[in-house]
């Protein structure tokens, strides 16, 4: 143990056994990266005790294919998932991703369980001087301010923050699970479930439970070769996602659609699965009349706010623009 200028106990973990113990406190959190929780602690957003640092645990850091499905250790960073040749073969949406998410500089560093479970990147909520219901307040200002970057897809709590992740909607669209340990044992679960729109009883964008830790995550292979992630951003680099979209079409030998899956990031707190556009490509040539149909399903439901009804556009264009 040692002090630490970013909070005031800094422990470097050498197994897990330790580290599961010591984050048995509410004041303390894990990580390895550390390119979200560093920068959250130097600007007061979060004021963790006591930060765990993971990455001398021995978690695995390597992406090995084990049969029908590739297995994926917690420390491989992102980096690692855009360079190895294999996976990019078998789920080309990965690396399209990847190459999106901020520079090579940050890829290099942080790491798949990491970026699953970054927090919110809305402005109220980065602001250490605003009292937003994400970092325990009454209320969401961002409801009655700047809404343009914010969630499109109806929930019943009062934040309307989108999950920052593009990579999750890439997982999610891939039927990935992670494998999650604590000191009450070991549990799986989808990428799907662990990523949870926030309750009063837990301001997070995910289900993770204190003391847990992401171990591996698991992604069936062969499913997703003829497959892309598209982004809309306010720039070209270095931008968090105003609306993306993960898809992954297999085709019969006559043309025709036989699985579909599409996921949208950027509209709301989880990736939105659009499964009424998935279901209205099965069993249909993908054409120009097909693929217009997608696209118009894509955006039933969503209720944009006062600044950010330009979403719907962009998913229905992205929708297209991918089947096409």
């Amino acid at each position: 143990m040692s002090l630490h200028p970013i909070a005031e106990r800094y422990i470097r973990a050498d197994n897990l056994e330790d580290l599961t113990l010591e984050l048995l406190d509410e004041s303390s959190a894990y990580f390895a990266g550390g390119t979200d929780m560093i920068p959250l602690q130097l600007s007061g957003v979060t004021s963790v005790d006591t930060l765990v640092d993971v990455k001398a645990t021995g978690l695995d850091r390597s992406i090995e294919r084990d049969g029908d499905q590739w297995q994926i250790g917690a420390l491989t960073t992102l980096a690692d998932l855009e360079d190895h040749e294999g996976l990019a073969d078998d789920i080309s949406a990965i690396r399209a991703a990847l190459r999106q998410v901020a520079t090579r500089q940050i890829r290099n560093r942080a790491t798949i369980g990491g970026n699953l479970l970054q927090r919110p990147r809305c402005s109220y909520f980065r602001d250490a001087q605003i009292d937003c219901w994400m970092k325990g307040g009454d209320g969401c200002p961002a409801r009655d301010g700047l809404t343009e970057y914010l969630g499109v897809v109806p929930n019943d709590t009062p934040c309307i923050a989108v999950q920052p992740s593009d990579l999750a909607s890439v997982l999610v669209m891939a039927g990935a699970s992670v494998e999650i340990s604590s000191p009450r044992g070991t549990r799986h679960v989808d990428v799907a479930d662990l990523l949870a729109v926030p309750t009063p009883d837990r301001r997070s964008l995910h289900s993770l439970e204190h003391g847990e830790i992401i171990r591996s995550v698991t992604i069936p292979a062969g499913n997703h070769r003829r497959s892309t992630y598209l982004k809309a951003m306010d720039r070209a680099v270095w931008q968090f996602a105003l609306v993306g979209l993960a898809a992954s079409v297999t085709l019969d030998d006559d043309g025709t659609v036989s699985k579909a899956s599409l996921v949208a990031s950027g509209v709301g707190a989880v990736p939105h699965v659009l499964s009424a556009s998935a279901a209205a490509l099965v069993g249909k040539p993908l054409d120009a009349t097909t693929i217009g149909t997608c696209a118009e399903l894509a955006v039933d439901g969503l209720r944009p706010m006062s600044d950010n009804g330009y979403k719907l556009s962009l998913l229905a264009g992205l929708v297209h623009r991918s089947l096409s």
